[in-house]
């Protein structure tokens, strides 16, 4: 063999060896990406990109706190006795807790209709508070020309009473009562020279110096009259002096 012919052979040997090697290492760097390497750097993970979601904070109802514009508070009224009619001052308990005093009274002394023998007596409470007066009012029948009282005559009352509570007048109502001179009907009177009738309104609580007197007119006859106790309406008086039972 020349020398010639032998080193081309040599060469073309090693040229194969030297391209099968690098072939062998391109397919070892394709497997090892196939095989799951490492992940190029501009890639995202399913974890990364997803989106966060944040929950929003628990809250509460805000409380109502005061302001300038906030209504005030209003306190409920005190009820307060009050000096007219329908208050504290104007009830049965408050009069028989306070007697009527004469100063603020009015009374009157009048025929009843269709009744000749039979006088009411009316006594108005004038004031602005209710007072109390006695069951009836203190009545005798006398002469207006004696001094001394020996012709006054008495009328019987309704009997079985007690002590107090007083009967209450409420404010600018009356209170009446009725006095019947001759219950009998006699056409004769007993008691000569009587004419004229005295009246106080409450014996219990007022001097014997607030009786006032009323003239009972011409040809009054009076004859074991008889006295109601006070009523609201003269009916009602007129059915209590028709009880009346107990001579004063």
């Amino acid at each position: 063999m020349s020398v010639k012919s032998a080193l081309p052979s040599a060469l073309s040997s090693s040229a194969v060896l030297l391209l099968g090697a690098l072939a062998l290492t391109a397919c070892q760097s394709g497997s090892t990406e196939a095989a799951g390497g490492p992940a190029p750097s501009h890639r995202t993970s399913a974890a990364a990109s997803a989106p966060t979601t944040v929950s929003p904070p628990t809250t509460e109802a805000p409380v109502p706190t005061a302001s300038a514009t906030t209504a005030p508070t209003t306190a409920a009224p005190q009820t307060k006795p009050m000096s007219g009619t329908g208050g504290g001052t104007d009830t049965d308990a408050y009069a028989w807790k306070h007697p009527c005093a004469i100063e603020q009274l009015t009374v009157r002394v009048t025929a009843r209709a269709g009744a000749p023998t039979q006088r009411v007596i009316a006594v108005r409470n004038n004031g602005g508070q209710a007072c109390g007066l006695s069951y009836y009012p203190r009545v005798y029948l006398d002469s207006a020309k004696s001094a001394d009282g020996t012709r006054a005559v008495k009328p019987r009352v309704p009997g079985g009473l007690g002590g107090p509570p007083a009967y209450p007048v409420h404010a600018r109502q009356t209170a009446y009562a009725v006095i019947d001179l001759d219950p009998s009907g006699a056409t004769t009177g007993t008691a000569p020279g009587v004419d004229e009738l005295n009246v106080l309104p409450d014996a219990d609580h007022m001097p014997a110096a607030a009786t006032e007197s009323f003239p009972l007119g011409k040809g009054a006859l009076v004859l074991r009259p008889k006295l109601g106790l006070y009523r609201t309406t003269v009916a009602d008086a007129v059915a209590s002096m028709k009880s009346a039972d107990t001579q004063l």
